[in-house]
């Protein structure tokens, strides 16, 4: 299997975007020889241009690298500054990803604080089809105190059941439990009311994250995107210990 980068899945806060027009995107693809995942939140300003915040992360390792920068309106060009923290003002870059995003493709090079060329990289809106994909897992997941309990079962495309269960350390729960399934191009998508779970394939793992769910958790609880092996491991975007039942 191809490996991808996904821009996904992370749901990043951008305060600074508020009460604009905002999007987020997830692309797949190559920095250098890695395969990586890529999410991006972006708002448009009144002049057309986009700002740009997000994170890629290394697979399988799941190095994490954070994001944030600018694309011209007509251009595509965006240039993106490279951290290893949220909030990168008032620190030092430690690399810049500068290329054009153009037609759902962002390509260029990497480059590192002193300017030197790293590696080129480029990622892509399109990922591939699951409509064949097959599944059967249940696994945990962790971070510190934070929890995630995975029960999933697809049967070529189609989706047979999928309970998802994340606890957070001071106690705040989410439950979410899906029968739903709705067309999607490039992955599978199933919902619950407004909540949505999508799947993607990504190389040699699949990537399940959950959007707009907030109806389905107590308190400030979230749910954390996961990584998927063939399996039947499940592993949290953001380094976490995993083992499967």
């Amino acid at each position: 299997m191809r490996a991808f980068v996904c821009l996904s899945l992370l749901a990043l806060p951008l305060c600074g975007f508020c009460q604009q027009t905002s999007e987020s995107r997830e692309l797949m693809g190559k920095l250098g020889t890695r395969s990586a995942l890529l999410i991006l939140h972006t708002a448009q300003r009144a002049d057309g241009s986009w700002q740009a915040a997000g994170e890629y992360v290394i697979l399988p390792t799941l190095v994490r690298r954070f994001v944030e920068g600018e694309r011209s309106p007509e251009l595509g060009v965006t240039v993106l500054k490279e951290g290893t923290t949220p909030i990168l003002f008032g620190r030092p870059p430690i690399g810049e990803l500068r290329g054009t995003w153009r037609d759902g493709v962002y390509k260029g090079t990497r480059y590192g604080p002193g300017g030197q060329k790293r590696e080129d990289f480029e990622f892509s809106e399109d990922f591939p089809s699951l409509e064949n994909y097959s599944a059967s897992v249940r696994c945990e997941a962790s971070e510190g105190r934070y929890q995630s309990r995975l029960s999933l079962s697809v049967e070529k495309g189609k989706l047979k059941s999928l309970e998802w269960r994340s606890v957070e350390p001071d106690g705040p729960a989410c439950e979410l439990v899906v029968s739903e399934q709705q067309p999607m191009r490039g992955g599978l998508r199933f919902v619950a009311g407004k909540c949505r779970v999508t799947l993607r394939d990504a190389g040699e793992l699949v990537a399940l994250s959950a959007h707009d769910c907030a109806a389905h958790c107590g308190g400030e609880a979230r749910i954390e995107p996961l990584l998927i092996d063939r399996r039947g491991n499940c592993k949290l975007l953001r380094h976490g210990a995993s083992r499967a039942k």
